[in-house]
């Protein structure tokens, strides 16, 4: 049973209700605020994070505190969007712009569902909701949490937004069950597979990879489509591109090549981050198997 963690959870309760009762763009403006203040009194974590950035990039200290500064201020305003995400769910397309719609239908059009490629890059909780509320069938994997009270207020936003909890972690068996029913799994790769992953560059340096996923879109024909949502620069909107099918190479299935195929979602995943650095979650260890990235 997961622990709890009293402190965070009434803070979290207390944040909560203080984003529900302010208009939407004062609690997203507020939660600009309160990202940039934890990122201020987290010392350790930002000055871990800055580095990382620096590194992986190759850029400036200076620019890296740009960067690292923009990613807690985004994850403030997104934790709000978040939580805000029921009431916002009617008119949502008033945040979202969808690029792409048809590569989600084409893939769906084969009647053996989807898989969304995706990372923790800017708002993805936006991006299911945005589908749901379009009509497609969306689910995602399970989010555990150290205090199940929290587990519990995420799988419930997502559901009231559309969003379907698929099993815990990286469940594969209950991701197959929503598949064979012709429907929608999102999937974010960018996290360290440890002992269980393949080595595969992303963001140039090389990164324990999960492929679990990718041997089942292999084995049951199963399209996986690249999808990110990034906020535009008005700091309001977000875009969202769905992006044709990846494909392996020299027009084999892709998957087929196991390691090709990490090689390409890493790729797409890596770019991505490059164009918008500060939208994306420095914070995690991403390379702690390889680059001993703590």
């Amino acid at each position: 049973m997961a622990s709890r963690q009293p402190v965070i959870w009434w803070s979290l309760r207390c944040f909560m209700l203080l984003c529900g009762a302010l208009g939407h763009d004062a609690a997203v403006k507020l939660g600009g605020v309160v990202g940039r203040l934890v990122g201020f009194f987290s010392f350790s974590r930002t000055a871990r994070a800055r580095s990382r950035a620096a590194r992986i990039l190759g850029v400036t200290d200076e620019r890296a505190r740009e960067i690292i500064s923009g990613t807690y201020e985004h994850f403030g305003k997104a934790l709000v969007e978040f939580i805000r995400l029921p009431r916002t769910y009617g008119n949502i397309g008033e945040f979202v712009t969808v690029k792409g719609e048809e590569n989600i239908r084409a893939a769906l059009s084969m009647g053996r569902g989807a898989i969304f490629l995706s990372a923790h890059i800017g708002c993805w909780e936006y991006g299911a909701a945005a589908l749901s509320r379009r009509g497609f069938p969306m689910n995602a994997l399970g989010t555990e949490q150290r205090d199940e009270r929290i587990t519990k207020a995420i799988l419930d936003i997502r559901s009231r937004a559309g969003v379907k909890p698929v099993g815990k972690g990286m469940d594969l068996r209950a991701a197959l069950t929503c598949l064979k029913k012709n429907e929608v799994l999102a999937v974010l790769l960018d996290q360290d597979a440890k002992n269980g992953g393949i080595l595969s560059p992303f963001l140039g340096h090389l990164a324990s990879t999960p492929f679990g996923i990718i041997k089942i879109a292999h084995r049951h024909g199963i399209p996986i489509v690249p999808v990110h949502i990034t906020r535009d620069d008005d700091g309001r909107r977000m875009t969202m591109i769905l992006e044709a099918p990846l494909e392996g190479r020299d027009g084999r299935p892709f998957g087929e090549d196991i390691k090709y195929a990490v090689d390409k979602c890493n790729e797409r995943i890596s770019e991505w981050i490059r164009e918008k650095p500060g939208q994306w979650m420095w914070t995690y260890p991403r390379w702690e198997s390889t680059l001993n990235d703590r």
